[in-house]
């Protein structure tokens, strides 16, 4: 028997199953009641693990959940065709294929070999979690030109070889390796 959650005990990046969807709360809210007799109720920010949707829904206090039956696993990242992109689970050694919705836009900061965890949901995969920081080779940036500090950016954009842009500083050189923050999809340094 899967434990039960009570709604005022939730927390933010808790998982959750509602009308038989998992859930990760995003941010909570308690409203306590001014009224004798009034109830305390809880605004919930959650996401849908298998649309990736934001929703805000008000639940009462003693609302319970199920623990939805979820599991992350490594896996290592093979490569992608027009039916999927496939990943190696890295302790069953089993082929798991996300679809092109579940991957979002993550294939952009995503080599061969990489690894990655793999949410799945009563044993099937339902989405990613790309490490915080990859590193990738500049494919083509433009050369710094003396001067280019004047206008005010001391950025320029660079392609990487994934095929993602993003602003890197003007000394970064085509073929140089840098480290690209996952979250925010900005430079974090040299490799």
């Amino acid at each position: 028997m899967a434990a039960l959650i009570d709604a005022i005990d939730l927390k933010r990046k808790n998982f959750f199953e509602y009308e038989n969807t998992p859930y990760r709360c995003m941010e909570k809210d308690i409203s306590t009641p001014t009224a004798r007799g009034g109830q305390t109720l809880v605004r919930v920010k959650m996401r849908n693990m298998l649309t990736g949707a934001v929703m805000d829904k008000t639940f009462k206090a003693e609302d319970k959940f199920k623990e939805p039956d979820l599991e992350s696993v490594p896996a290592s990242y093979l490569y992608s065709d027009t039916d999927g992109s496939y990943f190696l689970d890295q302790s069953s050694f089993e082929t798991l294929t996300l679809t092109t919705e579940m991957m979002g836009d993550a294939l952009e900061l995503l080599l061969e070999g990489t690894i990655v965890q793999v949410n799945k949901y009563n044993g099937n995969p339902i989405g990613l979690e790309l490490p915080i920081q990859v590193t990738l080779a500049v494919e083509y940036t433009e050369p710094a030109v003396r001067g280019d500090t004047s206008s005010g950016s001391v950025t320029k954009v660079a392609r990487l070889e994934t095929g993602a842009e993003v602003r890197v500083p003007l000394f970064v050189k085509e073929g140089e390796k840098v480290v690209i923050n996952t979250d925010t999809r900005e430079f974090s340094g040299r490799a």
